[in-house]
């Protein structure tokens, strides 16, 4: 059975030696100190170790299971939730009036990180409704934050977003789900939804869904859309639990992977709801929650790469298989171990250098969320909201190929059930899909983020990298290795950038076709830029005599990997990118 250790070392590293978060002035920060977050993320790292790691198999294997309009969650997971709940891990970045611990927003993202890489399918279930919470808090009257969000802070009642429907999924103006005005002010919702995560399950005294949903009468496609809370029982005035509501699951989906989570069919039939936010800006209150849950999803796919990573990792020193064909390294036994070939090294360092720096982006880009919300900075949030179709995007797709790498390492046993590695493949592999497929991410970075508010957010990111270049050009323990590769980087991006402006205008397709390069090329641009901070601050620890001078050395050495073998890439998606939209659409639809 695959096995998962919380990488806190490294956790701590980019907290402290190259975020420096304590030193912050964000509100929060200052109380983040090495020896606080050590004890957070060493609690959290057993939990995900010791409680969820087990359980990852036995949902895969078991499933979920639809009876009576009840769904059953997968041996272990009930009680496992209890464990998350009376540790106060869903809520703890949310605010103390309502149960929460008020952390910044990172350490939920560094906490979130080990529970998502020992068991992706349960922690959804707390990630949905955290997502959930965050949408109420943002958005909610003072009525409905104190009905809600204590219960869901705690998770005693979890949340859901119901958007997908039968025949509309990225195109949401189509939707048919409908909600009737009551003389009281609540509404009847009407209507299926489909791919609902955790819609129904056992583990919880109540669900809260969120459901897009339009009013008669209102304007058409999107912009008619409205977004209102269906609890699955009634809350009464004293905040018990009343009737059921007209919400029921109807079908659980049968999936590729994520089997512990309850991906359902939900059926609306005049299900009592409450607006929340105002009419017909329903998309403006759930993209608070789409979001987050698209930065969780690219945490996904980091986290999915670093379990996988670690276990390839094992399974390399382990398993004799050929001779070193520069001697051998094992004589006394038959064979040496795997990690001697040079392609298996190549394979480990791909997977390594990529879940470093993609660990950085991940902390750095919910830096920027806690100084959006916390110190109300809008230069930050511009970053963030540029960002995000590249975190979701990015991280996805390399973190789905890196456990197809850490397989391959397996060879055939890697195709085998029992060793485990098959599911971690598959579970990455919906987070290419979900929160919106990653073709639709790098249409909106293209044709949306770019030129949103005169282009600031992206004109910003190229200062940050130009900045950070001239301030460290004199440092030559990182120039010619860090440096020079990520500014020629950073040209690539700014080309391809401007070809869009140069051609996107008269011909929408020459940016559309190029889109999709344009999110890889912008990824590894700033997996770069993570690896030269990194590099910096290891360059310093050692300088100041760090105790564990290997740990600073090695991390050198990885982030030298990816940019001599990684960070090239850039050039091949400018080359494309500048290939225009001929060769994409050279054929007519009949000649495919």
């Amino acid at each position: 059975m695959p096995s998962y250790t919380a990488p806190i070392k490294d956790l701590q590293f980019v907290l402290h030696d190259m975020l420096k978060v304590s030193e912050d002035s964000t509100p929060g920060y200052a109380e983040l100190d090495a020896e606080f977050t050590g004890a957070v993320l060493e609690e959290a790292g057993k939990v995900a170790s010791e409680v969820l790691a087990p359980l990852n198999v036995v949902g895969d294997t078991e499933g979920c299971v639809l009876e009576n309009g009840v769904v059953r969650t997968p041996t272990g997971f009930k009680d496992a939730f209890e464990q998350i709940k009376e540790g106060g891990w869903p809520g703890i970045d949310l605010p103390e009036e309502f149960g929460g611990q008020n952390m910044p927003y990172i350490m939920y993202t560094a906490v979130g990180e080990t529970s998502s890489a020992a068991n992706q399918a349960f922690t959804m279930y707390q990630g949905l409704t955290h997502g959930a919470a965050s949408a109420i808090l943002a958005h909610g009257s003072e009525e409905q934050k104190a009905t809600y969000l204590p219960k869901m802070t705690s998770c005693e009642w979890t949340g859901t977003m119901n958007l997908t429907e039968p025949h509309c999924g990225t195109d949401l103006g189509l939707m048919r789900t409908k909600a009737e005005p009551q003389g009281d002010g609540s509404y009847k919702v009407t209507g299926q939804k489909i791919f609902i995560s955790a819609g129904e399950h056992d583990m919880a005294d109540n669900i809260i869904h969120l459901v897009l949903a339009k009013i008669p009468g209102g304007p058409e496609g999107i912009k008619g859309v409205s977004l209102f809370i269906v609890p699955k029982f009634m809350v009464n005035e004293d905040g018990s639990l009343g009737a059921r509501n007209g919400v029921a699951c109807g079908n659980i989906e049968e999936k590729m992977g994520i089997h512990g989570n309850s991906t359902c069919v939900m059926n609306y039939d005049e299900a009592t709801g409450y607006l929340l936010g105002e009419e017909h800006k329903g998309m403006r209150a759930m993209f608070t929650m789409m979001n987050e849950a698209r930065i969780g999803v690219g945490m996904q796919g980091l986290a999915q790469a670093e379990v996988a990573y670690q276990n390839a990792l094992e399974y390399a020193k382990d398993r004799l298989q050929g001779r070193d064909v520069t001697g051998a390294k094992n004589p006394e036994g038959p064979a040496d171990p795997l990690i001697v070939h040079p392609d298996i090294r190549r394979s480990l360092m791909d997977q390594k250098s990529f879940v470093e720096a993609g660990r950085a982006f991940l902390l750095w880009g919910s830096k920027m969320i806690d100084q959006s919300h916390r110190a109300d900075d809008e230069a930050a949030e511009g970053l963030v909201s540029l960002l995000t179709p590249v975190i979701k995007g990015f991280l996805t797709d390399e973190g789905y190929d890196m456990t197809v790498q850490a397989q391959q390492i397996y060879g055939g046993h890697g195709y085998i059930e029992e060793w485990g590695m098959s599911q971690f493949t598959r579970d990455a592999r919906i987070a290419m899909i979900y929160e919106g497929a990653n073709g639709v991410q790098a249409l909106d970075l293209v044709g949306r983020k770019l030129a949103a508010d005169g282009g600031k957010p992206i004109m910003a990111f190229f200062d940050l990298v130009k900045t950070f270049i001239k301030d460290n050009e004199g440092n030559e323990a990182l120039k010619a290795d860090f440096l020079d590769p990520l500014k020629e980087a950073s040209k690539h991006l700014q080309a391809s950038g401007m070809y869009f402006m140069q051609n996107g205008m008269k011909n929408p397709n020459a940016a559309l076709s190029g889109s999709y390069d344009f999110m890889h090329l912008f990824g590894h641009v700033c997996l770069g830029l993570m690896w030269a901070q990194m590099a910096k601050a290891a360059h310093e620890a050692l300088e100041a005599g760090a105790s564990d001078k290997a740990f600073y050395e090695t991390k050198l050495a990885t982030g030298r990997y990816y940019m001599a073998r990684r960070l090239p890439a850039t050039a091949m998606h400018l080359k494309r990118i500048e290939s225009g939209a001929d060769p994409v659409m050279a054929l007519e639809a009949d000649q495919f």
